[in-house]
């Protein structure tokens, strides 16, 4: 199973292409789509969606997993998320990839079998499980290719999401 993972943003957006046969993961490649901040915010939007369209065309993964939306902090912050991620199910959409979303507690019992781990352990269970070298950077890709390990960890258990409608 070929499943991309995606931690969506729209000053970085987090991707990773996961390979799983056999209980047995390879990362296909990964890296993270960004945007200056001085960008017209449309442009930006514009610019993630070229950039998940480009990774979606080119490694045509089964699967999108990502994060599911959550108000954390900052409401203008969450405006904009949601709305690149709306431009990352679009493209998706467009390419017939299923999307599934996971919460970051699903997320870190996949990845570490503690729901409640550090981003860190998730980090380096994540190196372990792909055997890197060192934890990629930035964090976003680290992160999305970590919901990309939970997918297909969850995918044939009762953890496993629902597609986005």
């Amino acid at each position: 199973m070929r499943v991309l993972g995606i931690d969506p943003g729209y000053a970085i957006v987090g991707w990773g292409v996961v390979e799983y046969v056999g209980n047995r993961f390879s990362p296909v490649d990964f890296g993270a789509v960004t945007t200056p901040a001085d960008m017209p915010f449309e442009r930006r939007l514009d610019a993630v969606y070229q950039g998940v369209l480009a990774v979606l065309r080119e490694h045509k993964p089964e699967a999108l997993s990502t994060e599911q939306l959550f108000y954390q902090h900052n409401q203008t912050t969450v405006i904009g998320v949601a709305e690149a991620r709306g431009v990352i199910l679009l493209a998706a959409a467009q390419c017939a990839v299923p999307v599934f979303e996971y919460t970051p507690m699903q997320v870190k019992q996949a990845v570490t079998g503690y729901g409640k781990a550090v981003k860190k352990q998730v980090q380096e269970m994540t190196k372990v499980f792909l055997r890197l070298d060192s934890v990629p950077k930035p964090d976003d890709t680290a992160d999305a290719l970590a919901l990309a390990i939970a997918h297909c960890h969850c995918s044939r258990s009762r953890l496993q999401s629902t597609p986005v409608r």
